[in-house]
């Protein structure tokens, strides 16, 4: 429930100046990860993007009575005044990430052309003309690469 609390705030674009927050441990280490990392997801990007987030503690799940199962995390993401890179089709940007982040083991062609973006040949061009390896997948891309993607894919 954290999560989607956390993106109508930012979609929402109160004015805020940061978010302190208690998530599980995995979730905070996904929303504080930098794009292309270890823990990255699709919401990574979208923290990324709004915000410059900050692990700032790890929570013993002994910390609590009664002990939950997984320890916890307190992240504080820091809102930038304007996003961190430059788009031309905010929504367009959001649903590449999505629909390449729904079958993360698939290659990002696969991911984009089942999601019925574009198809595997102009996807493939595409990535070529970029310099991407037409075999990347969606959690080696930057914040920058998706942009790319979708500034180009705005246009077409």
């Amino acid at each position: 429930i954290t999560t989607p609390i956390i993106m109508k705030l930012l979609e929402d674009k109160i004015n805020l100046k940061s978010i302190t927050v208690m998530v599980q441990k995995e979730v905070a280490k996904r929303l504080t990860e930098t794009p292309g990392g270890k823990e990255t997801g699709s919401i990574t990007y979208s923290i990324n993007y709004y915000t410059d987030a900050k692990l700032i503690l790890e929570v013993s799940k002994e910390c609590f009575i009664p002990s939950p199962k997984v320890d916890s995390a307190i992240i504080k993401l820091d809102l930038l005044k304007t996003p961190r890179i430059k788009l031309e089709n905010e929504e367009l940007f959001f649903k590449i990430i999505k629909s390449a982040f729904l079958q993360k083991r698939k290659t990002l062609i696969n991911s984009l052309s089942n999601s019925g973006i574009k198809d595997k040949i102009y996807l493939e061009n595409l990535l070529n003309e970029l310099n991407i390896d037409i075999k990347i997948r969606a959690e080696q891309l930057t914040l920058e690469d998706f942009a790319k993607i979708s500034n180009i894919l705005n246009e077409a």
